[in-house]
């Protein structure tokens, strides 16, 4: 640990020119005798590293001093300093550590190339999480995460999307994928590569069973070939509907990855005039997740194609009218929630 800290000091003095010991022990979180300590060592090593006492006084490192650890570029400097915005690294507990390791990096940029950086991580935020949607809960992530590093096998305890109970399972880990702010997990089961959705697993036990991972195994190849057989199932299943003209935006916020984008109009004649609304395509992996997803809009959404999700809808709305319309216990309304969508996992 003070060797990381010996050189985090060098690399700030190096950044800042002069800090007070006092700026220095807030960055480091240690006590300013610590710092003190710390400076005195790298006199030692050689560091050519002073003090000066008085209102502008501080540590420093001797004029032209300099040690270039990065021969980074300018744009490989701003790629990694976006990167390291809102992501997933705090589920994995190493966000702190990627903000340690770009203050080091920081520090022995190129003056022009250090202003682009902290210009680039300034003006670019990425936010990997769906709209209204809260952050799913990865209790187990921390033990999973453990099963790939030290490639052992992982017992878990499953609950499919279509199951009433949970199934252990003995799998051998692959590695951890984020998509869209939701975690899985690639791994084998019978020697069978899958997907698990991480927030669906209830209990994890790291076993001291060596996994079988292949050796020359691509993950990302896999995950692309994983998503692709998922895309052809949900393909086929196209839906046409009508939609009010007041909620076609809002419709294609929050449906936005299951909307198909008609071809250009180039007359500008929309169908919003003759029809009482606009009429869009929208692609679901299953007839069970388009009826999950519009059933939220009522009748600002009508479903013309197919045939038989015109039939599912209007099965689930009797049933929803059968329940609220005879009226129900007084029980405080929960948040209202806009409508979602209920495209369901079809991975395992």
């Amino acid at each position: 640990m003070r060797s990381d800290r010996l050189l985090s000091i060098l690399l700030l003095l190096q950044a800042h020119g002069r800090l007070s010991a006092r700026e220095l022990a807030d960055q480091l979180e240690v006590s300013e005798r610590t710092i003190y300590r710390d400076v005195e060592a790298l006199s030692a090593a050689g560091v050519p590293v002073y003090t000066e006492r008085g209102r502008h006084g501080g540590i420093a490192l001797l004029p032209g001093y300099r040690t270039d650890l990065s021969g980074l570029t300018a744009s490989e400097a701003r790629a990694l300093f976006i990167f390291a915005g809102r992501g997933t690294l705090a589920d994995l507990g190493l966000e702190g550590e990627l903000r340690s390791a770009l203050r080091k990096l920081l520090s022995v940029l190129p003056e022009v190339h250090r202003s682009q950086a902290e210009q680039a991580s300034e003006r670019v935020v990425i936010d990997p999480q769906g709209w209204l949607r809260g952050r799913e809960q990865v209790p187990h992530l921390a033990t999973i995460q453990a099963a790939v590093w030290r490639e052992r096998r992982l017992r878990i305890r499953y609950r499919r999307p279509d199951a009433v109970e949970a199934r252990e399972r003995l799998v051998d880990p692959y590695g951890l994928v984020a998509k869209a702010g939701t975690w899985y997990l690639v791994a084998a089961e019978g020697g069978e590569p899958r997907v698990y959705r991480v927030g669906r697993i209830e209990a994890s036990e790291l076993t001291e069973q060596p996994a079988d991972r292949p050796r020359d195994l691509d993950l990302e190849a896999l995950w692309e070939e994983m998503l692709q057989r998922v895309e052809d199932l949900g393909s086929s299943v196209e839906v046409q509907v009508r939609v009010h003209p007041d909620h076609v935006a809002m419709l294609r916020q929050l449906l936005r990855g299951s909307v198909v984008e008609p071809p250009a109009d180039p007359e500008g004649k929309g169908e919003e005039a003759a029809t009482g609304g606009r009429v869009l395509t929208l692609r679901f992996p299953a007839e069970a997740a388009a009826c999950g997803a519009l059933l939220g809009f009522a009748a600002k959404v009508e479903v013309l194609h197919p045939p038989t999700l015109r039939r599912s809808m209007a099965a689930a709305a009797r049933e929803l009218l059968d329940l609220y319309g005879g009226g129900g216990p007084e029980i405080p309304a929960p948040g209202a929630t806009g409508p979602g969508s209920a495209a369901g996992d079809v991975f395992t």
